[in-house]
């Protein structure tokens, strides 16, 4: 369980530092592809837990995503964040809708990120608009694309709970997603304190940059003391 301390710390931490303390703590790239944006506000960002869930062809069943259900409703940690991954990460069939948002709200999800489509989005705005169904809550959705089209005879839910590809990258249960308007980054489990002290390191640099080259008025000022872009 990640602690609320380190939580709150991340969510003052961008997405692109977030990223460059990764490449550098764990040697590889932990960012998901460039279509992984916000499709519902965008304005909140988003760090939790992952919650995994593998989905693949449905071989002809016309049946629903039981494993993520399963997985919400069995979900102990509130912030939590779904992680949904799909064959062929197919953008043009919606993973997810206003039914399973309201099933996440009520067990205390943060958001979800979606290797395929998101449907429903007007009704999902209103849930967590003022006075709307979810009362006050905010839910993030990143996904690869805006479709109308069902998964129902398409895709099913295969298990939960277990390393899934979304973006690009592998996400396993318990990796911390950390998503805003720059990106989507899934930080390993076993790395997330590393990382955190990086990415604060990262930010106080490249504020202190910042400053002196406003202050000298040279963006060469600061990349001669700081030699950070």
């Amino acid at each position: 369980m990640v602690s609320k301390d380190i939580i709150e710390r991340f969510k003052v931490i961008a997405s692109a530092s977030v990223s460059d303390a990764c490449e550098k703590v764990c040697g590889c790239r932990r960012y998901m592809d460039y279509e992984m944006q916000p499709r519902i506000s965008g304005s909140e960002r988003l760090v939790g837990p992952a919650v995994t869930v593998q989905e693949g062809p449905a071989n002809g069943e016309n049946c629903g995503p039981t494993h993520a259900f399963e997985a919400m409703d069995a979900c102990e940690e509130a912030g939590s964040v779904m992680v949904i991954s799909m064959a062929n990460s197919d953008k043009d069939v919606a993973l997810w809708g206003g039914i399973m948002t309201a099933g996440a709200v009520a067990n205390n999800f943060a958001g979800a990120i979606l290797d395929g489509g998101l449907r429903d989005v007007e009704e999902i705005r209103k849930g967590q608009a003022e006075g709307g169904l979810y009362g006050g809550r905010k839910f993030e959705i990143f996904s690869r694309g805006i479709s109308a089209n069902t998964t129902l005879g398409k895709y099913k839910t295969y298990a939960n709970n277990v390393p899934v590809m979304c973006g690009g990258i592998m996400v396993a249960p318990g990796d911390l997603i950390v998503a805003d308007c720059s990106g989507v980054v899934a930080i390993p489990k076993d790395s997330i304190e590393e990382v955190l002290k990086v990415c604060e390191e990262i930010e106080a640099t490249e504020l202190l940059e910042a400053q002196l080259i406003i202050e000298q008025g040279s963006i060469k000022a600061g990349l001669d003391k700081f030699n950070r872009v």
